[in-house]
């Protein structure tokens, strides 16, 4: 199973659709395995409430798949790398793709895209993983 690191822009963007949501579509039918760290799900769950999520039910819905496990992996440690220096706080994604041993980050963060591989882990826009995952992503 592919293991992928979800940058919170296409966790995000998921839920209007799109190539973001094919990606989690993966995800919640079990063809892709999302990898998180705490400050990647504190990341996801401070911007979904600062752009209205107001339903506390479905936030923590969305939580406990997550502490379930449901096709997602865990990492309490992350090495600690400085590879985007225009935007530091984007190395956590980065940081978890390197700890759990993903296949690539995926994101629509064009600082992140500009690094475009790190250490064999590919960094690809949420469309370009669509197109190559129909040959199955490495």
């Amino acid at each position: 199973m592919t293991r992928v690191v979800l940058d919170t822009n296409v966790f995000v963007s998921s839920f209007f659709g799109g190539h973001p949501r094919a990606v989690v579509d993966l995800w919640k039918t079990g063809e892709i395995t999302i990898c998180l760290s705490k400050p990647i799900v504190d990341e996801y769950v401070g911007v979904l409430r600062r752009l209205g999520l107001q339903d506390e039910r479905e936030l923590e819905e969305l939580l406990a798949l997550f502490a379930r496990g449901f096709h997602v992996v865990f990492t309490a440690r992350t090495p600690r790398l400085a590879v985007v220096a225009e935007d530091p706080d984007d190395d956590k994604f980065i940081e978890c793709a390197v700890a759990l041993k993903a296949g690539c980050v995926i994101s629509g963060d064009r600082r992140l895209l500009a690094v475009r591989d790190y250490m064999g882990i590919g960094i690809v826009s949420p469309r370009d993983f669509i197109l190559k995952y129909g040959g199955r992503w490495r």
